[in-house]
């Protein structure tokens, strides 16, 4: 049984390095700025005695995530964590810019060291989980929440997988695309088909679906259907093809290309821009599913989707049912600080810092 079923069930408070699995080598050090490290060993030679509190905050409306990592990593590498004082909100939790988030009080050389490991577990994962979190709104502005699957597998090192569909949980998407994505909070990865099947039989969408469908029978067959930059013929195909057992097809047109419909009907042309995955091509592929009776039949988008270009789609009441959406998530664009605001109780800090005490923190046991 993975942690996370054991905190949802109020048996612990916080995942720990069971879930984590932190590189030893954080105690050396070697993670963390020389910097840091002198100031530990100077800490240790000059004021072994003095307990400081670092404070942590950041500057946008953002859903904090990476707090249970942070506690984890604190109680695995602190000398003597039974000694911290530590105040944390929770991931997941809703915060305003400048609201402190976490509190840590003890000697400095017992935790010091690991301020950048802090700060960079928080801005990576409060960044994923708020962009997540934003996505879908964006995707609820018919009024109807659309899934949005989580595909950042091919944007950034694939070691970055569990944590960051980890905070892409925490921020609403529970449909990932890899295993791994899935290690710390769920079960199974899910997807259906890439471009590379369809190549496999020589570009014939029928053919790779027949052998998908035979394959993972028990699967929710979903077509991938712009190989060929052919959207609405090769849906209607494998529409006829597989009736009731197609559930879905994906458009992932590159942006580069138009559409062979729109060069069929040029009389559309000029209004819009036609290139990769738009709205009037996704009307024109509902209204031609709708006319054969493939009403079941359900539309995937993906290909360069973001926040901005799902409010747009929504806006224009593009009939889309689901939302694939990969590299714009994985975006580090909140930045988390961490300063020493306390000495030995009384106010402490460099100019333009001061403690800000947060009546929503809760004390972390240890």
């Amino acid at each position: 049984m993975k942690e996370i079923e054991w905190k949802m069930q109020g048996k612990i408070k916080r995942l720990t390095n069971r879930t984590f699995k932190f590189d030893e080598r954080v105690k050396e050090g070697w993670f963390s700025a020389v910097y840091f490290l002198k100031t530990r060993e100077l800490a240790n030679k000059y004021h072994k005695d003095n307990a400081v509190t670092m404070q942590f905050f950041q500057k946008s409306e953002a859903v904090l995530c990476g707090t249970d990592e942070v506690i984890a990593l604190i109680h695995e590498f602190s000398d003597h964590p039974e000694t911290l004082e530590i105040h944390s909100l929770k991931d997941g939790d809703k915060i305003r810019p400048f609201e402190t988030v976490l509190t840590i009080t003890g000697p400095y050389q017992e935790f010091g060291y690991l301020e950048g490991m802090i700060d960079g577990i928080l801005a990576r994962r409060t960044s994923v989980a708020t962009s997540v979190y934003n996505v879908k709104k964006a995707a609820e502005l018919s009024g109807k929440q659309k899934p949005v699957i989580f595909m950042g597998d091919r944007d950034d090192h694939f070691m970055q997988q569990a944590g960051d569909g980890y905070a892409a949980y925490i921020g609403g998407s529970t449909a990932q695309a890899t295993h791994a994505m899935n290690e710390w909070w769920g079960k199974e990865g899910m997807g259906t088909m890439p471009h590379a099947l369809i190549q496999l039989f020589n570009g014939d969408i029928v053919a790779a679906t027949r052998a998908y469908e035979e394959t993972f029978p028990d699967d929710e067959l979903i077509a991938l259907v712009d190989y060929n930059n052919d959207v609405i013929t090769d849906s209607l195909k494998v529409a006829r093809e597989f009736g009731a057992k197609l559930k879905g097809v994906r458009v992932d047109t590159s942006r580069t290309l138009i559409d062979q419909y729109f060069l069929r009907n040029q009389e559309m042309l000029g209004t819009f821009d036609p290139r990769g995955v738009n709205a009037e091509l996704i009307f024109a592929l509902r209204r031609a599913l709708d006319e054969e009776g493939f009403h079941h039949v359900k539309i995937v988008v993906s290909g360069g989707f973001n926040e901005s270009r799902i409010m747009e789609f929504e806006k224009q009441g593009a009939p889309v049912d689901m939302y694939g959406v990969g590299s714009s998530l994985l975006k580090i664009h909140i930045g988390f600080t961490g300063d020493l605001v306390m000495l030995n109780g009384e106010a402490q800090a460099k100019a333009g810092r001061r403690y800000r005490p947060n009546p929503r923190l809760e004390k972390v046991e240890f």
